[in-house]
Formats: structure tokens, sequence, C-alpha cells
């Protein structure tokens, strides 16, 4: 540990401002590196937070009830339902000064729709037929059928300033300089990354006041893997915002200078099964799985109750969600399927079918202790399954889990906000770096068409119903519970609000005590 705080020390040295700048500055602990800074590739929740809220603007934007608002466009639908004007902006600037157009918003969405750049919310366009720019600030999306309503991947997808791409492919995009030297459009510009240590970011003072300019001077990610790390940096000032612990929630909570913020997230977790290998291609055997597994005791042992039991993919927040099968916790039940399938109790006390033993290894990131892994493992074992943990650094991690040949038996891992059926949908058909391997029901599949050729809100949502059954029953991943965010905050951060957009959907609005502005 000493060695993260020596860094993490240098970090904060390196970052501070003069004594009489500090207060305008925010720092904000990530537990891994935002991996990119451009929306067409990153997947990292907090990565899409800066992205969304900080560096650049979408068109819209969701307010805190979720109704989607203009933001960088105002739009405008056809009669019929199948063509979407978007009026932009005319005081919205580039940081390097050049005015944010309709060719901007053309190229972004043109490239997140080619399959090279394997945007991961591509399936999200997959209803669009053409993006036209009608002038400098008008574009017209054209879409295959009548939409149900505004599309959400519109509020997700920050627009790119197209002239930093000249000359760059669509299979280059993921490699482009510009990945780590942004100009973006958004509050704040950009200033410095060092990998694997932080991301650096000013106000943007020529941002225009009603779309929020910032009150703050500057915000600063800094990268700390650490819990014990991130909690010590927290307690002596050097940090303002830090996700905790939630077993450090008291802790916190006795500090007079900070607060526990808990807050609910789109972020579900689960424990991915690599559906083309054996016996995970057996529906019963992945429902054994399932039932051995007590999400109860995971939330309350190991989140202290900062979650909710996953009986699906989507949240209970979602206005789609249901109350699918419900994911019960009957190991006796389990034992029967396993026996049904042919298992039995070896002399070691480990299933086995034929002399072959039930084991399969959990992938997982880091050198800790993997404590959400360790309880899975000890569930299972009381089946008679075997699992060994194989720990991985982030970059080998990710080469494991999203290679093409998806090398791994299972990983559990956290799932940013499921907010629209494609979305769900390419989780589950080998498309995307986050799709998960062996899947494939036809059912499921006429399920996905219904909501393309949805025409209506009604008719969209009994297509999100329909293949959360479906998938409820299938279990092709195995969900274990809905995250709650538990941030640790200095309380000299003030007009912080925290709900489902997102830890920086409010960093407008944020302001410090001892700011000589105010």
């Amino acid at each position: 540990m000493l060695g993260s705080v020596l860094v993490l020390a240098a970090v904060m040295v390196a970052c501070s401002p003069s004594a009489s700048d500090r207060p305008a500055s925010v720092f904000f602990a990530s537990g891994a590196d935002l991996q990119s800074i451009n929306p067409l590739v990153a997947v990292h929740p907090l990565a899409k937070q800066v992205q969304n809220h900080v560096l650049f603007l979408t068109l819209a934007e969701y307010d805190p009830s979720f109704a989607p608002q203009p933001r960088l466009a105002s739009w405008s639908w056809s009669e019929d339902g199948t063509r979407l004007l978007l009026r932009l902006r005319d005081d919205v600037y580039w940081h390097d000064g050049i005015k944010t157009s309709a060719a901007d918003v053309a190229w972004t969405l043109r490239m997140a729709m080619e399959p090279a750049v394997a945007y991961p919310r591509r399936r999200d366009l997959d209803a669009v037929r053409t993006v036209e720019v009608i002038d400098s600030s008008l574009v017209a999306i054209d879409f295959m059928n009548p939409q149900p309503g505004f599309p959400d991947v519109l509020t997700d997808l920050a627009i790119l300033p197209a002239h930093r791409f000249e000359g760059v492919t669509a299979a280059d995009i993921r490699s482009a300089g510009f990945n780590l030297d942004p100009v973006g459009n958004g509050p704040f510009e950009f200033v410095e990354y060092r990998p694997n240590q932080r991301w650096v970011f000013r106000r943007w003072d020529s941002f225009p006041v009603d779309l929020g300019r910032p009150e703050i001077e500057r915000f600063v990610v800094v990268v700390v893997d650490e819990s014990a790390t991130k909690l010590a940096a927290l307690t002596s000032g050097e940090l303002d915002f830090a996700g905790i612990n939630p077993a450090h929630t008291e802790f916190v909570r006795n500090n007079p200078e900070l607060e526990v913020r808990d807050y609910p997230l789109f972020f579900s977790y689960a424990l991915i099964l690599n559906l083309r290998r054996s016996p995970f291609d057996i529906r019963e055997i992945r429902q054994a799985i399932s039932l051995a597994i007590d999400r109860q005791l995971i939330i309350d042992a190991y989140l202290y109750g900062f979650g909710t039991v996953a009986h699906g993919a989507v949240s209970p927040e979602h206005p789609f969600h249901i109350d699918a099968a419900e994911s019960r916790y009957d190991p006796d039940s389990a034992r029967r399927i396993l026996v049904s399938r042919g298992w039995r109790v070896g002399a070691d006390g480990v299933r086995q079918r034929d002399g072959e033993r039930l084991e399969f290894s959990i992938l997982t990131v880091g050198s800790a202790d993997n404590a959400l892994e360790q309880m899975i493992q000890a569930q299972l074992r009381e089946i008679g399954v075997g699992v060994e943990i194989r720990q991985r650094e982030m970059s080998s991690f990710l080469d494991l889990a999203q290679g093409a040949e998806r090398d791994f038996d299972a990983i559990v891992t956290g799932v940013p906000g499921v907010l629209s059926l494609t979305h769900l949908t390419a989780m589950f058909d080998g498309d995307g770096p986050l799709a998960y391997p062996g899947y494939d029901n036809p059912v499921f599949s006429n399920a996905v068409g219904q909501a393309r050729d949805a025409t209506s809100a009604e008719e969209l949502g009994d297509a999100w119903r329909l293949a959360q059954n479906i998938l409820a029953e299938d279990l092709p991943t195995i969900w274990l519970y809905h995250a709650r965010g538990v941030q640790g905050t200095n309380r000299r951060v003030t007009g912080v609000d925290l709900d489902l957009r997102g830890e920086l959907a409010s960093i407008a609005s944020w302001s410090v005590e001892g700011d000589v502005r105010h």
C-alpha cells in the first residue's frame, strides 16, 4: 500500500494549484484509468460520465425524471415518425475555436454505425436509414420505420469534432491520437492526461451560461486502484470524491468534514458464463448455479445493504422493468437438478460425471482478496461445484474477456445502464466488445425484431417485457444484484446531486467553500 500512497501523493502535488486556487478545484477518484476519452470507444462508466458532462455535449440529455431535454440540439419529428430533424445551437464552439456544426453530428453518427469502429451501442442505430446534413446547423436522421420516441442512444453518444479526425479511418478510431489529446465542446476543456495517474480538465469560460457554465475551475480525475488508499486520501482532504467500500461508511460518517452519499445506479453485477463451453451450454446447469447463489447474503455481507437482488438485467428504476422470474436461493433444488443431469457426488465431495469434475474458473481483475468471487466460490462449493479464481491485471483481463476467443469460463463484472432493448440485445448476440458469448435463442431474436418494428411506447414496452422474461427463463447470464453508488465526499463541495443519471450530472452546479468568487 505504501507504494500506492506515494504515487497518489506525487499526483496530488503535481496537480495541486496554488493555495489561493485550490478551493476551486475538485479531485475525483477513479478505481481504474478511464481507458479512452473517445465516446465511440469507451465503456468505462466514469469515462462516459466525463464525456457527457465534462468534455463534450450530447444532442439531448435526461432530466431527473428521465425525460429527454435539448442539449446541443432541439428537435422535431415528421408526422409519420420516420424523420428526426435536429437543429443545433449556434453558440457552441469546440475548444480550438471552431463552431460545432451539423457536419460533426453526421460524422459522429456515421462512424458509430461503422462495424469497424465497434461502437458498443451500434445496434441502437440499426433502424437509421440515412444521416443527412441539411445546412450547417440542421441534421436529418431518416429511420426505416416509425420510432416510438426520442432514441435513447442520442442522449448517450457525445458528438465529436470531425475536423480533428481528418485522415482517420473507421478501423483506426481506437488508436487515434485524439483519444489521448481530445478537443471537446463541453463545460470543461482537456488539459493533461498521465496514464494510470490522472486526467485534468479546466473550466471553459466561453461555454453558454444557460447550458450550465461550471462554478468550479478545475476537475481532476485521479486514478487510485486500492480502496484503502482512496479512503486515506479522502480523509486527509487530498480527494473530494471517492467511491468507498460499504464497510467503511460508518468510518467516513464519523468524520465531520466528510459525508456519505448513496444513490441508485443503472449498474448491475452478474456472473457471466461462457456458453460456448460445456456445461454452460445446458440451461439446467445454469439454473442450478443460479439457485446455489444467495444474493441477499451477498448484499448484506459484501455490500452492507447497498444494493438490491437482481432478477434480471434491467434495474427496478427503469420504466420498462418487470418482475421477472425470481432469483431464488435454493441449494437443495440445485443439487436435484445436477443429479437429474447425470452428475453425482464423488469421494472428494465434488460432483462428477463419467469421472469429470464439475468445476470452472472465474476470471477477475487485480490481486486483492476478491471478496465477491470468494463468496460465490464458497456458495457453489456447498452444492459440490468447484470454482477457481483467476486473477489478472486489467489489460490481460480485457484481452481474455473481450478478445475474439473469449478465453474464460466465467467472469464477475458490472454492466452499466441497460437503457434500451438493442443495448440489452448487444450483450447476448456476440456483437461488440461487451457481448456475452454463445447465446442463441430464436424467440429472443423475435422479441428484438418486435422492438425494432415498434411504432409506439406501448409496443416497445411489450417487446422489452417479452425479452426480459425470455432471459430470466434461459439464464444466459446469472444476474446478482443492482448496485447503489456509495461515495465519500468532502463537505466543502456543495451543490452536489447524485442520481440515476450519474455522479457528474450535476457538476455545473458544484461549488466549493472558500472560493473567493462567491
